[in-house]
């Protein structure tokens, strides 16, 4: 028999001292998917080749009556001598009773577990960095979309103004820019940078113009930290006392009471003055906050359907109750009766804005943030929304022209409840009016006062705040306005 040439295939039946030329030369036979070209050397070395060509060193053992094959790596990348020496590592490994494919499998679960914990780490580094990097505006937004339910629309206002930005124009002030709110410089800040340093800063900087707009602030401030506290992605981040600060609070001084409202020898002229207003529904207005006692936005958002002449009765927005029914009076009345029908609200206003009226309305404005009286007759007496939105402009020069400065729309909402001790009236009464919370178990569980009951003593407060002020009137007339188409 002749000996094969060694450029011929290897004899896949036979054993081979495994040299570089021999791998080179081994060829899958036709029709088959591998084959394997044994080694003498390490008789559990193996290369296998696919019929694709590709070569690779392989570890071949019985193991419990099965055979068991390892890929141990590349013929490129792997010399004979480390191929054989990993095989024999391998028979050592199973000649001790150690499964090599075990082992590397719980090498390559510890491997994964490894790989998931570093990206679990980097997930929580790269979470850490997006919290730490959270705006206090950010949250802020956050906070009043998720609450804005349970307020009511002055607080959310309260809580849009102190945190503004500022340059924006004017909704009803064109060519006027806003301030930036109180809180503006706090927003820019990082969250977990918002500490009770940084407040009492804050504090000490807004608090020589503006005190009483930095106590609110602090109040709103304060809220929303306990709030980024209870939250699960931003405990930790917000400081829940940094609104709290001592020298926060001392810096924006305490509230002062205040003291303005009328007594009754100056219910004459404040109703005189009040009476000769060139804007006959802002005149109206003010009478009658003065005669219900209501809050301004009460009454300022009264609309025709909520007052109902034919039961004597008004019904007020409360910000207490929701709403609250209210006595019609006789003058109340007198003075609705001859306010015109512009639209649905009562104390209303033209929406067309004329040119002149529009500067009227801006002169007006700039002179009431500045503190001074605008020129005589130039009163605004339109507004965007219909109603009449700053009828303290025009209460404020009736009070100069009156000697009577310092008379704010809430101090007549004082003046009522103040005059009323003047009257043998039960306490509850006005204050049930006025829509203030019950005080005490009795008034809160067990008295309850019809809509009569409470006309009955309101028509002697009218009337003798009217009696006080000389103002007479004729019940079955109007008050002199028409109605408008």
């Amino acid at each position: 028999m002749a000996r094969p040439k060694k450029s011929d295939a290897p004899d896949l039946a036979q054993r081979f001292d495994l040299t570089v030329g021999a791998i080179e030369r081994l060829n899958c036979p036709p029709g088959k998917p591998q084959a394997f070209l044994r080694d003498t050397e390490a008789p559990s070395l193996r290369v296998r080749v696919t019929a694709g060509g590709a070569k690779s060193y392989v570890f071949e053992r019985s193991l419990k009556n099965k055979t068991i094959r390892i890929t141990i790596g590349n013929v490129r990348d792997w010399t004979i001598e480390k191929a054989r020496a990993e095989a024999r590592r391998l028979s050592v490994m199973l000649d001790a009773g150690t499964d090599p494919r075990e082992l590397e499998r719980e090498r390559a679960e510890a491997k994964a577990a490894a790989a998931a914990e570093k990206a679990t780490q980097a997930a929580a580094a790269a979470s850490q960095a997006t919290a730490d990097a959270l705006t206090v505006r950010e949250a802020w937004n956050r906070y009043m979309a998720e609450r804005r339910p349970h307020w009511g629309e002055r607080t959310y206002a309260d809580h849009m103004k102190t945190a503004q930005e500022g340059g924006k124009d004017r909704q009803r002030m064109p060519g006027i820019k806003t301030k930036p709110g109180p809180l503006a410089p706090l927003m820019v800040l990082r969250l977990v940078d918002l500490n009770g340093p940084a407040v009492e800063a804050w504090a000490a900087r807004e608090a020589k113009d503006r005190p009483a707009r930095v106590r609110l602030s602090l109040r709103l401030l304060k809220a929303f930290l306990r709030w980024a506290d209870a939250e699960p992605d931003l405990k930790g981040r917000a400081d829940p006392a940094a609104a709290s600060a001592k020298k926060a609070r001392e810096a924006a001084g305490r509230a002062k009471a205040k003291n303005d409202y009328l007594q009754r020898e100056q219910l004459k002229t404040w109703f005189a003055h009040v009476r000769q207003i060139q804007n006959p529904v802002i005149g109206a207005y003010l009478q009658c906050l003065l005669l219900t006692g209501a809050r301004r936005e009460e009454l300022a958002a009264l609309r025709w359907e909520d007052v109902n002449t034919q039961w004597k009765g008004i019904n007020l927005k409360d910000k207490i109750e929701g709403r609250r029914d209210v006595p019609l009076t006789p003058y109340v009345a007198h003075l609705l009766a001859g306010l015109p029908r512009r639209n649905e609200w009562v104390f209303s206003s033209a929406r067309a804005l004329a040119l002149d009226t529009k500067n009227a309305d801006r002169r007006a404005r700039r002179h009431a943030s500045a503190g001074t009286d605008a020129p005589a007759g130039d009163v605004a007496t339109t507004s965007a929304t219909g109603r009449i939105m700053s009828p303290d402009i025009a209460h404020r020069r009736a009070c100069a022209a009156a000697g009577l400065q310092g008379l704010t729309l809430h101090g007549l909402r004082r003046s009522f409840a103040s005059l009323c001790e003047w009257l043998d009236i039960p306490g509850g009464i006005s204050a049930q009016i006025q829509g203030h919370a019950p005080q005490g178990v009795r008034e809160q569980n067990y008295i309850r006062r019809p809509l009569d009951l409470l006309r009955l003593h309101h028509e002697k407060i009218e009337a003798w705040m009217l009696e006080q002020a000389g103002v007479t009137f004729d019940a079955a007339a109007p008050a002199g306005l028409l109605a408008v188409a």
